[in-house]
């Protein structure tokens, strides 16, 4: 006996049956077997948000969440949000304004404010402040990312979306 548990979940909108660890966390899991290298492991404890995703459409931060809970539930990554050749309305809005340093933080930080533009689209800047405080980033005063996700709503607010375009 192999000691694994299986479980059944979407993962960016594909159905996943997969054996995993009991103990192995949902970053591991994400980053090193489903491949979806856009999950950071960053520090373990839940602070940094380098690892977050969507679990039933809600930002968690993956490194405190066991790989077996996703049974039966939706998990979608950065990965999930957009393609090269069509980003996610947020994703866009990174590139157009530079927002990216190290890049270390940023597929979590896409997660969170992809997240807020859908839920919040109206929210003030200290308000998505607030919201992405669990994303840390040593590298930008967050002044970009918090343009970038009143950019994507304005042009989601006007029926825009980004015209498809390798931003990579």
């Amino acid at each position: 006996m192999s000691g694994k548990v299986r479980a059944r979940f979407k993962l960016n909108g594909e159905d996943v049956t997969a054996e995993m660890e009991p103990n192995q966390t949902l970053c591991d899991y994400l980053h090193d077997v489903a491949e979806k290298t856009g999950v950071k492991k960053g520090c373990d404890t839940g602070e940094c948000g380098a690892c977050t995703v969507l679990m039933d459409d809600k930002p968690v931060t993956s490194c405190l969440v066991l790989a077996p809970q996703v049974d039966g539930r939706e998990v979608v990554t950065v990965e999930g949000l957009g393609t090269k050749s069509r980003p996610s309305p947020v994703q866009w809005a990174f590139v157009e304004l530079d927002a990216v340093q190290c890049g270390y933080c940023i597929p979590g930080m896409i997660v969170t404010l992809s997240w807020i533009l859908e839920h919040a689209p109206q929210a003030s800047d200290s308000e998505v402040r607030r919201l992405m405080s669990g994303n840390l980033c040593r590298c930008t005063g967050y002044l970009q990312q918090v343009e970038a996700v009143r950019r994507a709503a304005k042009r989601a607010a006007a029926g825009g979306a980004p015209e498809p375009h390798d931003i990579y």
